[in-house]
């Protein structure tokens, strides 16, 4: 649903390249100011003409970036809700998609910048006492698989969630798997496990269930979860997933999200979103507004990352956001563009 009134697209980019044009020379002109040096960044491109259009706001102020990453800010309400979201936006043809951290250990996202210094750094995979519980995959080697068990009723119910991972592939495609590992090999599959809280436990997943197993062959990946977008239509597998109330996702909740997708012009989009009244009025979104929101922004895949208090974006070391801890959170694992 759009929350902005309808006006001719070619009134929307005229006026917004005048504008970028109009605050880049402002922004030259000032010594308090980082200044945006990429001035013919051209978001009259098909893919940002779009989101241009949806009324999304180019961001000049977080310093240098490369030409082939733009950061935009959402208009103030979508989905018919008061929202404070951000979104980066990378030609994958140019930009270097990276996951950080590691299977253990804490770092906030301003201490991931302090020893990579990526243009943008934001919260990846769920986490638990210090541990990654989410597929973390570098340079072709599983760091840590995705939690491969999850308890219901008290911890007296075991079951083996087959859960999202958006991953970089040996193809050289860009896609949202869901995935699980055993025996050390990671299978990927065309549909989550049905599982569902109160129900028999299913089998553990292997190459012969469910059904349609092949082994996941990523370069680099990070998992959470649940798929939002897949072959780009909206999924719905969070109870499969198992990310019902009890996992803590809260998925008809308004929250601070993060998500991460891509176009079919293969563009990524690291996706943020603000919540819990940081701001007044501002209460963060659901999943389906969150997948509503990556489908108006082109996304053919796309995965939830951990929200809540974790969502945070950064810009050059920047913060976008206000975290709803009142503070950066210490994670486990994040993701980088650069």
């Amino acid at each position: 649903m759009k929350s902005i009134r309808k006006q001719s697209t070619y009134f929307l980019l005229f006026f917004g390249l005048i504008f970028t044009q109009a605050l880049f020379s402002c922004d030259k002109n000032s010594s308090n100011q980082p200044s945006w040096e990429e001035p013919d960044v051209d978001i009259t491109s098909t893919s940002d003409a779009a989101i241009v259009a949806q009324g999304w706001v180019l961001q000049t102020g977080y310093g240098t970036l490369p030409a082939y990453i733009r950061v935009y800010k959402s208009p103030s309400t979508l989905q018919s809700k008061n929202v404070i979201a951000y979104i980066a936006v990378a030609d994958m043809g140019k930009a270097a998609f990276n996951v950080i951290g590691n299977a253990s250990g804490y770092n906030t996202p301003a201490q991931f910048y302090a020893t990579r210094s990526a243009s943008i750094i934001m919260n990846g995979g769920y986490f638990w006492e210090g541990n990654s519980l989410s597929m973390l995959c570098r340079n072709g080697q599983v760091l840590c698989p995705n939690n491969q068990i999850e308890y219901r009723s008290d911890a007296t119910v075991l079951y083996y969630p087959t859960r999202g991972a958006f991953g970089l592939m040996t193809d050289g495609t860009y896609q949202v798997n869901w995935i699980y590992t055993n025996d050390n090999i990671t299978y990927a599959y065309p549909a989550p496990a049905p599982n569902q809280s109160g129900n028999t436990p299913l089998q553990m997943p292997s190459a012969s269930f469910p059904e349609g197993a092949k082994v996941w062959s990523a370069k680099t990946a990070i998992g959470a979860g649940p798929v939002l977008i897949k072959d780009g239509k909206s999924i719905n597998s969070y109870v499969a997933e198992l990310f019902d109330d009890e996992s803590g996702v809260q998925p008809g909740i308004n929250a601070p999200r993060t998500a991460i997708g891509i176009t079919k012009s293969n563009k990524m989009i690291f996706f943020v979103c603000e919540g819990r009244n940081m701001t007044t009025g501002v209460p963060g979104l659901t999943l389906a507004d969150e997948t509503a929101v990556l489908l108006d922004l082109g996304c053919v895949e796309a995965l939830n990352l951990d929200g809540g208090g974790s969502s945070c974006m950064l810009i050059n070391g920047k913060e976008t956001i206000k975290p709803s801890d009142g503070k950066e959170r210490s994670v486990v694992t994040g993701v980088s563009l650069n």
